[in-house]
């Protein structure tokens, strides 16, 4: 079988090398790099992607430069109700290097006029910083000290002028990472004592984006890949495949979209002056939908987010936990949220998409704070009454924590309603305190202890809510009696 670059012709990836991209997994190149090659294609841009691998160790580059940086992307999801799979070939890609190996050829972009843009995803780790890089490494170890040394070659190049700055657009799943970025950047620039014209032509050249990235990437299909190379005809070691939604907000200038003008692309582009509202969106509807559902599917003998997808009681159950106690804590525009929710719910349908439900458990007592909390508060100031289905996901997840210690396994375990028993993972003193509170037989009891923990709730003491404390201990001893399913069905009828 002939490979993808024996029998396809690379047509957007002789552009100009306009885009470096620190990051060749698989999220940027299902994301980004889809949206950049789709207006390549559509004329609204002609521009081509340099690849940079930000760690020593990598090893997907080489299988893209074996393939002349073409690779496949493969789209699966549910649209209006119906399974839709959608194949794209990705030729918009020049080349990739390795910050390590191929330093010379990293610092020689910062040299070219064509460049006008830096992508990245070094992951939540990546934009920190690290004592000790240095001005004189080779490169320097973190990726914002990295950044620095870069545009320090690209300002001397071209002799500070202002109009060969970059604009910057950070992907990794951090609050405000452009904005961290640029002052971890300004940071390293201050400590390695460089000119004041260059630390001002940072701040004043380059544009600093804040970013919300939405698509669920599955990766090389390494399980089924005979299917994929029988069906497309050739081989690709570079295969990606991922969900259909998309969702890429920036938090910009809006003439800065005209730089990199991916909102005219196949892809889902906002450009605003505020990510705070989508990232709000995302966090409460498809983020609080999850830790407000899974954890009562698993209990109810559920394994995977498809299987609660299909059952028409938790279909019932999220349907009416988005329209009547979430969407309302929200101040956006009605038909917008209905959008995104009927978006997400399609999403959890994705019959491609196999997600355990407790993958998803882990960490839930920090994630329910995060993610359910706030919706939880939100409606009660404004309705001034405890929302059912929200008082129900806490006393779920109050259930779901049922655990004892295995010493022998040194692990944390629970029993579901069958018999069958499943490990709970989170950190051990949460773990730990469960274990204690369980003892009791008391729901009032076990109910005042979770709420009270204000270690549990950024501060907060829970049991200060009027009636949320009667109303959890309510449905534990629902949960304790009947069948989960049955309650939940109660609870949507």
């Amino acid at each position: 079988m002939k490979t993808i670059n024996e029998i396809t012709k690379k047509i957007y990836g002789n552009y100009p090398e306009k885009i470096l991209q620190f990051g060749e997994g698989n999220f940027l190149r299902a994301f980004a790099d889809w949206m950049i090659n789709s207006a390549n294609e559509n004329g609204s841009y002609k521009g081509s992607i340099v690849l940079c691998e930000p760690i020593p160790s990598a090893i997907q580059g080489d299988k893209i430069n074996v393939q002349n940086g073409i690779y496949t992307l493969v789209m699966r999801g549910i649209e209006n109700g119906k399974p839709v799979e959608k194949i794209q070939k990705i030729t918009s890609v020049s080349r990739c290097i390795n910050a390590y190996k191929d330093f010379d050829a990293l610092m020689s972009l910062a040299k070219k006029p064509d460049l006008e843009v830096i992508i990245s995803n070094t992951t939540e780790a990546g934009i920190v910083y690290k004592y000790g890089d240095k001005l004189t490494d080779n490169p320097p170890e973190s990726f914002p000290a990295k950044i620095t040394l870069f545009l320090y070659e690209r300002f001397k190049e071209f002799n500070g002028d202002k109009t060969k700055g970059l604009l910057f657009l950070p992907v990794e799943l951090i609050d405000y990472n452009g904005t961290e970025l640029k002052k971890i950047v300004l940071r390293y620039a201050k400590e390695w004592n460089l000119e004041k014209y260059f630390i001002d032509w940072i701040d004043e050249a380059n544009k600093f984006t804040n970013t919300l990235v939405d698509r669920i990437v599955t990766g090389y299909p390494k399980n089924n890949i005979a299917e994929f190379e029988e069906k497309l005809g050739y081989k690709d070691d570079a295969l990606v495949t991922s969900e259909i939604f998309n969702l890429w907000v920036i938090e910009g200038k809006k003439e800065w979209a005209s730089i990199l003008p991916v909102h005219k692309s196949s892809g889902k582009v906002i450009w605003t002056d505020d990510v705070a509202p989508y990232k709000m969106r995302k966090v409460r509807i498809l983020n609080g939908g999850h830790t407000a559902t899974v954890l009562a599917a698993y209990l109810a003998g559920h394994n995977t987010v498809l299987d609660f997808m299909n059952d028409p009681v938790f279909t019932k159950y999220l349907d009416k936990l988005f329209v009547e106690e979430i969407m309302p804590t929200l101040d956006i525009a009605e038909k917008e949220l209905e959008t995104f929710a009927n978006a997400v719910k399609e999403r959890f349908a994705n019959p491609y998409i196999k997600h355990n439900l407790l993958d998803i458990s882990l960490n839930s007592c920090s994630k329910f704070n995060a993610r359910c909390l706030p919706s939880l508060l939100e409606y009660i100031k404004r309705k001034n009454a405890l929302p059912g289905l929200l008082s129900f996901s806490l006393a779920a997840f109050i259930k779901f924590y049922q655990v004892k210690r295995d010493e022998e396994r040194d692990l944390y375990y629970a029993v579901r309603a069958d018999n069958s028993q499943y490990v709970v993972k989170d950190d051990k003193a949460v773990l730990s305190f469960f274990a204690e509170i369980w003892q009791s037989k008391d729901p009032a009891e076990i109910s005042k202890s979770v709420l009270s923990n204000k270690s549990f709730w950024s501060g907060r003491d829970l049991t200060s809510i009027s009636g949320l404390k009667e109303k959890t201990a309510f449905y534990l001893s629902k949960l304790n009696d009947k069948s989960i399913r049955d309650v939940v069905a109660g609870l949507v009828k």
